[in-house]
């Protein structure tokens, strides 16, 4: 039996300077038992991937509201991937059109949650979809 807890990233990247929805999101995972990092405003794909890289992370929450989704999501899998992270969740929560999704997910987003998801839909989620690690 893997006791491990999920350890989850919530990270804001690009100019976006409004976080409350990514601390509702940490706090609820958090007391939904998981553990979390967040990595506060302001960060680059690079910054992001660096600390999912240290903090051995199994899913990356991206907080976005700025419209710039379409070049951050897909950096960010792209700089895990070539961190050799391929089993690292990225899940967008935030603002993103509707006719954004489709492509986000081909670009390897896994899951993208809009306003008004309920924080039980993104734990179930979670652990539904994270691989257990030793």
């Amino acid at each position: 039996m893997n006791d491990r807890k999920i350890r989850v990233l919530v990270a804001k990247p690009g100019l976006d300077g409004h976080d409350r929805g990514a601390k509702v999101i940490a706090r609820a995972l958090r007391d939904a038992g998981m553990e979390v990092i967040y990595t506060g405003l302001r960060q680059t794909p690079e910054m992001i991937a660096a600390a999912a890289l240290q903090e051995d992370v199994d899913a990356v929450g991206v907080s976005i509201l700025s419209g710039a989704h379409n070049t951050l999501c897909p950096r960010i899998v792209q700089l895990l991937r070539e961190k050799g992270m391929d089993d690292c969740l990225v899940l967008v929560g935030g603002i993103v059109p509707k006719e954004d999704i489709v492509r986000l997910k081909e670009q390897g987003v896994a899951e993208i949650f809009l306003p008004g998801t309920s924080t039980e839909d993104i734990v179930k989620f979670l652990h539904e979809n994270v691989r257990p690690r030793e």
